[in-house]
C-alpha cells in the first residue's frame, strides 16, 4: 500500500456507528457524528510544528532486545461509504509487535494520539529507557503529546519528513488491519442477513423476508 494512503471500505457498509462499535468497542472518544473543531494555535506551537521535534533515532532498527525499549506510533484513516471517516491511532511494541495502545475517533487530532499513548503507558508502565517513534505530524509534535513523553522520561524519535519507510512497521500493521477489517465487516453483514431478525420486517430475518417476497411475486 502506498505511503499515507487511506483505504475505502466496501460502500455497502455505511453504518459508521455500528461498524465502529463492532470493530473498535469502547475506544472512540468522540461521538460518531459530524464534528467541527476550532483550534487556536500560538506562535510557539507554529514554530514547534515547523521544526522537527526530534531526529530519527530509531533509524529503522525495528527490533528490540527487551520489553519497553522501542515503541512506534501512527494514525490511519478509514473511509466508510461515500463520506464517513474513522481514524485509528495505535502504538506497537517492537519487542513483541503487541499493540500496547489504541484509540478511535472521527476527528484526527492530538487527543486521539494522546488517548492511545495514555492507554499504552497505563498498560505497560515503562520504567525508563523507552524510545517512542512516530512521524513528524502535528499530532505527535504537539506540545501536549511531547509534554507527556517528557514527563514519563520517554525519548522521542521521529521519521524524516515525507519518509514513511522510517515507520514501516506501523504502516504494515495498518495495511493488515484494513485488509482484515473489510473481511470481518463482510462476514458480519452476511451473518446479519441470514440470522438477525429485523424489527421493521416484523422480526423476520432479511434473507427470509426477501425469499417470501420473491415467492409471492412468482
Amino acid at each position: 500500500m502506498a505511503c499515507g494512503s487511506s483505504q475505502a471500505l466496501d460502500p455497502r457498509f455505511a453504518g459508521t456507528r455500528e461498524i465502529a462499535n463492532l470493530v473498535f468497542p469502547g475506544r472512540h472518544h468522540q461521538p460518531l457524528h459530524s464534528i467541527e473543531e476550532k483550534t487556536r494555535v500560538s506562535r510557539k506551537q507554529v514554530v514547534r510544528l515547523m521544526q522537527a521535534v526530534a531526529g530519527n533515532l530509531l533509524d529503522r532498527q525495528f527490533e528490540a532486545e527487551a520489553p519497553n525499549q522501542r515503541w512506534v506510533g501512527d494514525t490511519t484513516e478509514f473511509v466508510i461509504g461515500s463520506s464517513g471517516k474513522l481514524y485509528l491511532a495505535a502504538i506497537l511494541h517492537l519487542f513483541s509487535r503487541f499493540v500496547v495502545g489504541w484509540a478511535v475517533s472521527v476527528v484526527n487530532d492530538r487527543h486521539l494520539a494522546i488517548r492511545a499513548l495514555e492507554i499504552a503507558l497505563k498498560r505497560r508502565r515503562p520504567a525508563g529507557g523507552l524510545l517512542h517513534h512516530s512521524d513528524q505530524g502535528s499530532l505527535y509534535a504537539s506540545e501536549d503529546y511531547q509534554t507527556i513523553l517528557e514527563a514519563q522520561g520517554v525519548t522521542c524519535s521521529m521519521s524524516r519528513r515525507g519518509n514513511c519507510y522510517d515507520n514501516a512497521v506501523a504502516k504494515s500493521f495498518f495495511s493488515t488491519v484494513k485488509s482484515e477489517l473489510s473481511d470481518r465487516i463482510g462476514r458480519f453483514s452476511e451473518a446479519k442477513n441470514q440470522r438477525r431478525r429485523h424489527s421493521t420486517l416484523g422480526q423476520v430475518i432479511p434473507a427470509a423476508f426477501e425469499k417470501a417476497q420473491a415467492t409471492q411475486a412468482a
